[in-house]
């Protein structure tokens, strides 16, 4: 009788444990693909001109101070460390290619504030409208409306100054040449440190 007991309260606590294992496997898995998710969204802020590299590090910071400690799923400073480098290279590809852009072209203040301007309306209306290609087809759009925007922009500050066609539409590809690189470069920056996040996770 006592053996009998003995035995199926060995069973019970058995299956305790698996249960245990199991959840607790189960909300890794979970909290993983959290993290990776909100970091895809968050990467979705640069289509659209926002600062969604510095997004994603906000958000690696959170799950690095308060995420689990050790684990499969634990993500260290290292990959902070790694994710910042990347959004700080991506800030610099984003000024580099500016600087090279419509400023370099002898844009004025006026056009360089209207570029900007039309680069943010110019990217949020591609990301909105899209190519229709899945997945990557509002990436192109975003991309290239945005060049196209900056160049809108510099063309209208140049013109309201006086200048002419010619030296405008100079400056104006100027603009969109640098705005795209610029945008690539930073987008392309957002992925890195999605496909980081994802990594970490996974191994």
């Amino acid at each position: 009788m006592l053996d009998g007991l003995a035995q199926y309260q060995l069973e019970i606590a058995l299956q305790y444990f698996v249960a245990n294992a199991w959840l607790e496997s189960a909300n890794s898995i979970l909290l993983g693909m959290g993290i990776v998710l909100l970091n895809a969204i968050a990467w979705t802020a640069n289509l659209v001109a926002l600062p969604g590299n510095w997004i994603m590090v906000l958000l690696l910071t959170c799950f690095v101070w308060f995420g689990p400690k050790e684990g499969r799923i634990a993500i260290g400073i290292g990959t902070l460390i790694a994710a910042i480098a990347i959004a700080i290279l991506g800030e610099l590809v984003e000024f580099a290619a500016s600087a090279l852009g419509a400023k370099r072209a002898g844009a004025s203040r006026r056009s360089i504030t209207y570029a900007v301007l039309g680069s943010f309306v110019g990217a949020f209306a591609g990301a909105v409208v899209g190519i229709p290609i899945p997945i990557v087809g509002p990436i192109i759009a975003a991309i290239l409306f945005a060049g196209l925007g900056a160049m809108a922009g510099a063309i209208y500050g140049e013109r309201s100054e006086g200048k002419e066609w010619k030296e405008t539409w100079e400056i104006g590809q100027a603009a969109f040449w640098g705005r795209t690189f610029g945008t690539f470069g930073k987008i392309s920056a957002g992925f890195a440190i999605v496909a980081l996040t994802a990594i970490s996770v996974i191994l």
